[in-house]
């Protein structure tokens, strides 16, 4: 009878290794299963005067080959993984919408401003009129074109992140009930193998949307957080997520995660404790890089236009009269604040648009307002305001910052001066007419001058000196000149009074913005502006650039260019400073032909980061995932040895069986006679 035993354990224990390995190779493609092998152990011997004897084998467990280790790891890595791909795939797409060529809305750029070449040589040509206006509008439509397609990233992103939730409480629902199951055996003594396969799947597929922490229970289940401390899943309970705009700055685009435990109000998950997964990496992609696209094709929009605008106005029409705005533009731009405070930026800009910088703003009141902090969000740069409320606000990066109410103590503002500029930007002037190509003033040179005195350039800029400030500012105004004219008198020096040579300016009271500022002493008509020749001098509101080399006693006269007849219909001296705007630098050091491949620049170099990142941390996840597999993975190989081995122990189990049943019956037969 012992044969016959030892024969049935070593039967029953080699048909279990087989179903084993059947069960290996069966799974062999299934995801996240971990391949299981049989643990025998010696059935205890019986006792004998001559010792043990064997009484077989029998199946302890069926083990499954799993690190925890390696397996947390390789998930935790997977989620930053997913997060960097998904990013470096959106921006991508971000850097698509800034393309160059012909196509591009930098090609549209220069081909506006070099068309103002031929309004310059012919200034009553319509056709040449025309065209620029053709220009103008073309590179406004690109301006939209470009604003709608990164409207359109961010609507798919939105739409990309609800889905990722709904998947996210699919699997959260789904581990949980696995827990239930898991609690449920744990009793019995044995591992529930299938089951924990089915569970560790589930939260790699949850972490590759979001990344969680996973902390075991004595029960056997798992509890999962997300943001650091929220129970997703606690036992056989799940809570649910959702995504929607950030509560601190109503209004403002932001998007933002939300934990809803059951019973309890929402709890905004902050983007920084995320970790990783896909919907971390969308988060951030739109709430920072597709911020930074609008803001940088913002500012373009805005720069452009003002600069436009501004040089529009300075000049006269066909008709005589004072240019209009080219194109739309936001005149403020108010601040989103929850609480009770009160401001917005006026976008007037009378310094310029050279000191933009393409980010948002956030104003912090501090302890005891209206003092407090303006904070530049792209880098972190921040001015101390004593006073926020003032009358002439708080200038910062060009913008001034204006407050009408002032909030509570530390209380927050956010201001996005450039997020809807290029949305909006409409060509406003469509007749030829109505081009304002020439310059409100003209220059004569005196016909009883005696040097080599020559008119380089006449520009209206409207400048003049902030006396509050004493800063040079844009206000767009003209000095009025006399009937006559102001006039440039060349003087030349006079060491018994100390007066250097240069020019005196007759007919004008005001200050050449040349000279130094008060308190230094200026006496119109008798003080003297220095003269270089190429070098402007301003006053008035205009410039004046000569050439050549004066002699004492020559003049220059200015006057109204709307009281000399209509020589001005053949001026075209401000589409010269129209199309001169190109070489001006309006940010980033970058002049406004160059300004487009600046912004190609920034977006590319994050697009390149993006994909760097991606890149590293996707060889990092899968050198991990192979040590996993290497771990719990099934090789057919092997698992085709061991079924040869089962099956040959299996079969010598069954002649053990058949070889005790002979020895039996022959043994029945003997003691039957």
């Amino acid at each position: 009878m012992s044969l016959l035993n030892v024969g049935a354990r070593a039967l029953l224990a080699n048909q279990v290794a087989l179903q084993t390995t059947g069960h290996n190779i069966a799974n062999v493609s299934t995801a996240g299963y971990s391949r299981q092998s049989v643990v025998m152990q010696t059935v205890p011997g019986q006792f004998t005067g001559s010792g043990y004897i064997g009484k077989g084998v029998q199946v302890a467990t069926i083990l499954r080959n799993h690190n925890e280790l390696l397996t947390r790891q390789a998930t935790a890595a997977q989620a930053v993984q997913a997060g960097d791909a998904v990013r470096a795939e959106r921006t991508a797409q971000l850097q698509d919408v800034f393309q160059g060529g012909t196509a591009g809305l930098g090609a549209s750029i220069t081909d506006m401003l070099n068309s103002l070449g031929d309004v310059v040589a012919a200034p009553t040509d319509l056709t040449a009129r025309t065209v620029t206006l053709t220009r103008m509008d073309e590179m406004a439509a690109r301006m939209r074109s470009a604003a709608e397609q990164l409207q359109q990233i961010g609507y798919s992103v939105g739409e990309q992140l609800k889905t990722d939730v709904v998947r996210i409480n699919q699997l959260a629902v789904g581990i949980a009930e696995v827990n239930e199951q898991i609690a449920r055996v744990k009793g019995n003594g044995q591992t529930p193998n299938d089951l924990l396969d089915r569970r560790d799947q589930l939260i790699r597929e949850l972490n590759q949307h979001v990344q969680t922490t996973q902390i075991p229970a004595d029960d056997g289940s798992v509890g999962i957080f997300v943001g650091g401390s929220q129970a997703l899943v606690l036992g056989a309970n799940a809570a649910q997520l959702s995504v929607g705009e950030a509560r601190l700055f109503p209004g403002s685009g932001r998007q933002a995660l939300y934990f809803n435990p059951p019973g309890a109000q929402p709890v905004e998950l902050n983007e920084d404790m995320l970790g990783g997964g896909q919907t971390a990496g969308l988060l951030r992609f739109a709430n920072q890089d597709l911020t930074e696209g609008r803001n940088l094709l913002g500012r373009m929009a805005l720069a452009i236009g003002h600069e436009l605008n501004y040089q529009q106005r300075m000049g006269l029409t066909l008709d005589g009269q004072r240019g209009k705005a080219l194109f739309s533009q936001p005149a403020r731009v108010d601040g989103r604040t929850s609480g009770s405070a009160a401001g917005f930026i006026d976008l007037q800009v009378p310094l310029g648009t050279s000191r933009f910088a393409a980010s948002e703003y956030e104003v912090r009141f501090g302890d005891t307002p209206p003092a407090g902090v303006i904070t530049r969000l792209s880098d972190g740069a921040t001015t101390v305001v004593a006073d926020l409320t003032a009358p002439d606000g708080v200038e910062m990066d060009g913008l001034t910052f204006k407050f009408t109410a002032a909030g509570a103590p530390r209380e927050r503002v956010l201001f996005q001066p450039f997020a809807g500029v290029a949305d909006n930007l409409q060509m406003l002037v469509y007749s030829p007419r109505d081009l304002a190509a020439a310059n409100p003033v003209n220059a004569a040179m005196g016909t009883s001058n005696g040097g080599t005195l020559q008119l380089g350039q006449l520009q209206a800029t409207g400048q003049h000196r902030d006396p509050a400030t004493q800063r040079i500012v844009g206000t767009g105004a003209l000095t009025p000149l006399p009937p006559g004219g102001a006039s440039l008198v060349y003087m030349q020096a006079d060491p018994v009074l100390g007066l250097p040579a240069g020019f005196v300016v007759q007919g004008l009271a005001d200050r050449p913005l040349e000279l130094l500022p008060p308190p230094a002493p200026y006496t119109p008509g008798t003080d003297r502006v220095p003269y270089t020749p190429g070098e402007p001098i301003r006053i008035g509101g205009w410039s004046i650039t000569l050439q050549g080399t004066p002699k004492p006693g020559d003049t220059v006269t200015v006057r109204d260019a709307t009281q000399t007849g209509d020589l001005y219909t053949r001026n075209s001296g401000n589409a010269g400073a129209l199309m001169a705007l190109r070489d001006m630098k309006l940010f980033d050091e970058a002049t406004m032909s160059d300004g487009y491949a600046s912004l190609m620049a920034q977006v590319g170099t994050r697009t390149q980061s993006a994909m760097y990142a991606a890149n590293l941390s996707g060889s990092i996840a899968n050198n991990l995932e192979a040590s996993r597999t290497a771990v719990s993975g099934v090789n057919l190989d092997e698992e085709a040895a061991r079924l040869i081995q089962f099956q040959q122990a299996y079969q010598a189990s069954a002649k053990m069986l058949q070889i005790a049943q002979t020895i039996f019956d022959n043994l029945l037969q003997t003691v039957s006679r």
